[in-house]
């Protein structure tokens, strides 16, 4: 299994989705509450949100008059912020019947995703200028706008080697590689720790930071024997039902030079067309339907009634394109002149966890990675209730209006249980590899804005901070 990072500045923010949505009420105050700190509580969280964001409503003049998106104005902030938001300048017309057939089978519409509420469908907010419908990034947005300070310097095609620490177990710098080149970056104050989900506990490892078996097998020295690094792994299993349908969707790029190229125009000379679409359109989000979950094990209603009550179990992803289970190439659109659209399931709740160690002391030498999907009963039972959730979908009489013939992929067929579960992958949100127990949870949590205080990780290592996303729990906005 290949599992891509953004290996430029911004990580993978520069080659995600785009989706922009926050998480729930309900959510913000889990993590409060376990933290001890109601400033995380969601009304603590929103002024930096909409302060971090420069939003721009819909442009109404190139989007169809039947795809217009609602949202909070409450929660966009004035627009001062670095990291632009908006709405694509383009909809198809499958987006525009897919909010019809959610509401159809149970998920209203909503105002958006950015004011604590998620369960019900709406329009996707993305990170992309407004002004040139151009992808928005870390880089992008909240790096160059740090770059006028003084106080930051960029080492371009550096590798982090090693943290190193004194004989208190401070952190003092880092061993670094620039093409070949080994060079000590010394901390003033402290080091933080923003290598990625796979990245930063790998990082840790080689510096002598985890389960002191691991380390001795690979005579790393022991700074601090800490099980729970690389443990936790947490991640979304992706699949869908896809159709042939009436309108154009981004099948018609393959299909049709001619649209191709006028839709590259429209780009470039006015920041419209097919272009400026990430190519997810229309969101969806609920807990599964009680219908669905009369044959499930106590154990795993237990496990989903431990989430927060508006905590969605589901999302469901309308997507113009044909997307196959992402591992076979016969399963990619086949250009033959039809349109196909998708919609995407991915679990909201997984309870499935794996890991990441190392098998080198080196952090060239890549991590081993075990996302250990679908091990736990509860995400088989969910995501078989998505399965057909998604054939509902299909089956509605909106969709019914735009579907052409019977289902494409994977199709009729495919009825049993067994045959559902291997039409998955992985989404690449992984979270939660730098803690096992809820002593790590507790101070993970507090590094969300890369501040943490010294000695709040003086059980572990003097003057190390850990960035996300290692969060204890992976917040329920998994799109990437």
């Amino acid at each position: 299994m290949h599992y891509a990072r953004g290996k430029v500045l911004g990580g993978t923010s520069g080659r995600n989705y785009m989706v922009y949505q926050r998480p729930t009420t309900d959510t913000f105050q889990e993590w409060a509450d376990m933290v001890d700190d109601q400033s995380y509580a969601i009304d603590g969280f929103l002024p930096f949100f909409e302060k971090s964001m420069n939003f721009t409503p819909p442009n109404m003049n190139l989007r169809p008059s039947n795809s217009t998106p609602n949202f909070d104005d409450s929660v966009v902030g004035n627009g001062n912020g670095p990291l632009s938001v908006t709405y694509s300048n383009f909809a198809t017309a499958f987006g525009t019947w897919a909010t019809k057939a959610f509401e159809q089978i149970g998920m209203p519409g909503i105002d958006g995703f950015m004011s604590g509420k998620l369960l019900g469908n709406a329009w996707t907010a993305s990170t992309v200028n407004a002004q040139n419908m151009n992808r928005e990034s870390s880089e992008t947005s909240f790096l160059r706008a740090a770059l006028g300070h003084p106080d930051y310097t960029i080492y371009p095609l550096t590798l982090a080697k090693k943290i190193v620490f004194n004989g208190n177990k401070k952190a003092t710098g880092v061993m670094v590689d620039t093409e070949g080149f080994n060079y000590l970056l010394s901390a003033r104050k402290e080091v933080i720790v923003s290598a990625g989900v796979f990245g930063s506990p790998q990082l840790l490892l080689v510096s002598g930071v985890g389960p002191e078996k691991t380390l001795q097998s690979l005579n790393i020295p022991v700074v601090a024997d800490r099980p729970g690094v690389g443990q936790g792994m947490q991640d979304h299993v992706f699949y869908g039902v896809s159709y042939r349908v009436n309108g154009p969707t981004f099948s018609a790029l393959g299909n049709d030079p001619e649209f191709a190229a006028e839709q590259a125009r429209l780009f470039d000379e006015s920041a419209s067309g097919i272009y400026t679409s990430t190519g997810v359109e229309v969101l969806g989000w609920e807990k599964t339907p009680d219908e669905l979950r009369t044959n499930w094990s106590n154990r795993t209603k237990a496990a989903l009634a431990a989430y927060p009550a508006d905590w969605p179990e589901l999302e469901y992803i309308s997507i113009a394109a044909l997307l196959g289970n992402f591992q076979d190439s016969r399963h990619t659109d086949p250009q033959d002149g039809f349109n196909y659209a998708s919609l995407a399931v991915t679990l909201g709740a997984p309870r499935s966890r794996g890991s990441v160690t190392i098998t080198s002391p080196d952090t060239a030498v890549h991590p081993q990675i075990n996302p250990n999907f679908l091990t736990d009963q509860t995400d088989i039972d969910v995501m078989i209730a998505g399965f057909k959730r998604a054939r509902e979908f299909f089956s509605s009489s909106a969709m019914q209006s735009i579907v052409i013939g019977d289902e494409y992929f994977p199709g009729a067929s495919v009825q049993t249980d067994a045959r559902s579960r291997k039409l998955s992958a992985k989404i690449s949100t992984p979270s939660g590899t730098r803690l096992a127990r809820a002593p790590w949870a507790r101070a993970v949590t507090r590094t969300l804005s890369s501040t943490l205080r010294p000695a709040s990780w003086a059980w572990m290592a003097y003057a190390l901070s850990i960035c996300p996303p290692s969060l204890s729990f992976l917040p329920d906005t998994l799109s990437p």
